[in-house]
């Protein structure tokens, strides 16, 4: 767009390289041979960029010019296929200021905080972006006692913040979509659920109960299936005997889509139609959900959003070499994305 403030890409993709080779070349990185940096520096004079230079100081030299993310849990990544997408947000954003990012893929055997005790020790990484977080999480204490630069991908349960997150707001989707089930007609509600203290899990069951709450009608029930998160046997088998007793759900909010695909599955194997018998809503919004038979109403957590607004409050932190006065959150609202596996409440057979 003529007149638009050009950017680390505009020299990349005029040199044909990569944006961390750009920054890194206009940093004066000794890694970057003089010959790429000319060119760099030619390049940049060319299209008109002016480098930032906070980021530039962070890349030269006084820091290990990586940032790590945590990966954990036996199927971390397996079932959420989000994951992939928050990789891949969280690497670009990091990469348009020279900062490359490692994995740190923690095994059953290993302690994460043992992990990442190591890696602030020994000074690996400059900062952490970690995820999965639970409502009283070791990790965020101990990265807060250290004063070690770190972003969460999910809050703890605290009323105030002592770190910096960002988070979706599953309260207010799932309020949502018990408020548009409501108005089809529903009265029976299931949620499907997981056994682990995830905050999200803490967040949306919250949201869930307090609609459910400011209804204040008698006829309204609620019955919850609770499993393991990765025990894929205990889950179905949880899921069976929620939909197979008398009063079973008409509609059935699941905490991700994992769980609520699984509801899809246990429905056809028990002769309900979705959604004529059966509503069931999601939360998410992964690859499957769109190729699910009908296809999944869910939520849409905008993962890329959420790994961009990562990169950028730990790029600040390190940029600025103290401890900010107030952590930076941001809670993002899921965007109800309609497809076809909810729908009005059935009226019960003429006898």
């Amino acid at each position: 767009m003529p007149g638009a403030r050009k950017t680390i890409k505009d020299v990349a993709r005029l040199l044909g390289v990569s944006a961390a080779t750009v920054s890194r070349a206009l940093a004066g990185n000794s890694r970057i041979s003089p010959e790429t940096r000319a060119r760099v520096e030619q390049a940049a004079r060319d299209v008109g960029y002016t480098p930032n230079r906070a980021a530039q100081s962070l890349v030269a030299g006084r820091g290990s010019g990586f940032v790590g993310l945590i990966l954990t849990d036996p199927g971390y990544g397996r079932e959420d296929s989000y994951l992939g997408e928050f990789i891949a947000g969280l690497g670009t954003g990091f990469a348009e200021h020279g900062i490359d990012l490692f994995l740190a893929a923690i095994s059953e055997t290993q302690s994460e905080l043992s992990v990442i005790r190591n890696i602030v020790g020994t000074h690996r990484a400059d900062g952490l972006i970690i995820g999965r977080t639970s409502e009283a999480d070791p990790r965020v204490e101990y990265l807060v006692t250290a004063g070690f630069p770190f972003v969460s991908h999910g809050r703890t349960s605290l009323e105030h913040p002592t770190h910096s997150w960002v988070d979706t707001d599953g309260a207010a989707a799932f309020a949502e979509a018990f408020d548009m089930l409501y108005a089809l007609g529903h009265r029976r509600f299931g949620l499907v659920t997981i056994k682990e203290p995830m905050t999200f899990r803490l967040h949306r069951t919250e949201g869930l109960l307090a609609a459910i709450a400011q209804r204040g009608d008698p006829g309204v029930s609620l019955q919850i299936a609770t499993s393991p998160r990765y025990d894929g046997a205990r889950r179905h088998d949880a899921i069976a005997a929620l939909l197979s007793g008398p009063d079973r759900p008409t509609a059935v909010l699941a905490l991700f889509d994992g769980l609520a695909l699984t509801v899809l599955e246990e429905a056809a194997h028990l002769g309900l139609s979705v959604p004529e018998d059966l509503s069931v809503v999601g939360f998410d919004n992964i690859s499957s959900s769109r190729l699910a038979r009908p296809g999944l109403t869910t939520f849409d957590s905008e993962t890329t959003r959420s790994a961009r607004a990562s990169a950028r409050m730990l790029v600040a932190q390190l940029a600025a070499k103290t401890r900010p006065a107030a952590p930076e959150t941001l809670l993002i609202r899921p965007k109800l994305v309609l497809r076809a596996s909810h729908g009005p409440m059935r009226p019960p057979p003429r006898g």
